[in-house]
């Protein structure tokens, strides 16, 4: 979504129409695919002070929206995930046995989900330059359903691909086959599964959902890849099931950042996408200990702690951060209780 700044007296051009259409679902995955980094240029000092009521309050909600949507930072765990799923693809296209895979493992807010998509978006539009114009459907995106069971897995890809509902007397093979059939149809060749610390090798149904996930694996000319929450410690690797997945998938671990010189270029480059007219700059580089003691050094806690920042600064008008705005800002409940007591005081 491209969001650009509105004319004094316009309208509300650059605003979003309507909320973001899941990921999960083949019209979602698409728009997230085409759509532009956020963009926001911010009116020069002059013509911003003489905005009127109206026009200042469509301006702020533009910028609102911008901050509002996540900025991702090529990271070198996003860039690792990226080369090593490029590697995978290359290596598997002309494979006739056991395709590798790659498993994503991390703590939460770590990047998992945000590294599986950009993997995933990268991939497609590598497709789409190379053949133009096509209807294929190189890259489908699911979860794996909680409490899960093989048709609730076969129809997670259903519902991606938008099939016909599924009548209740069609039974797994029906669907599963059906799935098949579209994918190898449409050129699926990565197939991305997040959330996969739901399948527990160590229960029934996470053997079930196991073997109907193997199934999909040998059926289709795809690459696997699987994010989820520390998956070493799920049951994913337990049993022969898991000896075998683990057999065929390279592990890459997501974790905090370390306060080192990667995190404070982390800080900067996120500094970089604010749009607030009174904000100093390198005030936030300023503050990489403090905001390292706020977060544990987790990428998601970081983002959303300065993209709320950002927005509480157009609400009440300051049009600044500051370590005093930050100390205001609630985030992650994990990120607050490992912080320490008097982090809030301690020197940028």
């Amino acid at each position: 979504m491209v969001v650009n700044a509105v004319e004094p007296g316009g309208d509300e051009t650059g605003l979003p129409d309507d909320r973001t259409d899941p990921s999960t679902r083949l019209e979602g995955w698409r728009r997230f695919v085409e759509a532009d980094p956020a963009v926001f240029d911010l009116l020069p000092d002059p013509q911003w002070q003489a905005l009127t009521p109206q026009p200042r309050k469509t301006y702020d909600e533009a910028r609102i929206a911008y901050h509002s949507e996540l900025q991702v930072v090529r990271t070198s765990t996003v860039k690792e995930i990226a080369h090593q799923g490029r590697l995978l693809t290359l290596l598997n296209q002309r494979e006739h046995g056991a395709r590798r895979g790659m498993i994503v493992s991390g703590q939460w807010t770590t990047g998992k989900t945000t590294a599986l998509k950009q993997l995933g978006r990268t991939h497609e539009l590598r497709i789409q330059q190379r053949y133009p114009g096509s209807d294929r459907i190189p890259v489908v995106y699911i979860t794996a359903p909680p409490k899960g069971s093989p048709r609730k897995l076969a129809l997670e890809f259903a519902r991606f691909l938008g099939l016909p509902v599924i009548n209740p007397r069609h039974n797994t093979i029906d669907v599963t086959s059906a799935v098949c059939q579209v994918m190898i149809e449409a050129r699926t060749d990565l197939v991305l599964v997040d959330e996969i610390h739901l399948l527990n090798h160590a229960t029934t149904a996470g053997e079930d959902l196991s073997d109907h996930l193997k199934y999909f694996t040998e059926h289709l000319p795809a690459t696997f890849v699987y994010a989820g929450i520390n998956v070493e410690k799920s049951g994913l690797f337990t049993g022969i099931r898991g000896k075998q997945l683990g057999g065929r998938c390279i592990l890459v671990r997501t974790g905090a950042f370390p306060r080192n010189t990667e995190w404070k270029a982390l800080i900067a480059s996120l500094e970089s996408t604010l749009r607030l007219h009174r904000h100093t700059p390198d005030t936030l580089a300023g503050l990489s200990k403090y905001l390292h003691q706020r977060t544990g050094g987790m990428i998601g806690s970081l983002s959303h702690l300065i993209r709320a920042a950002a927005i509480s600064a157009i609400l009440d008008g300051s049009e600044r951060i500051t370590k005093a705005s930050l100390r205001n800002i609630r985030i992650d409940h994990n990120s607050e209780s490992d912080s320490p007591p008097d982090a809030g005081r301690e020197a940028g």
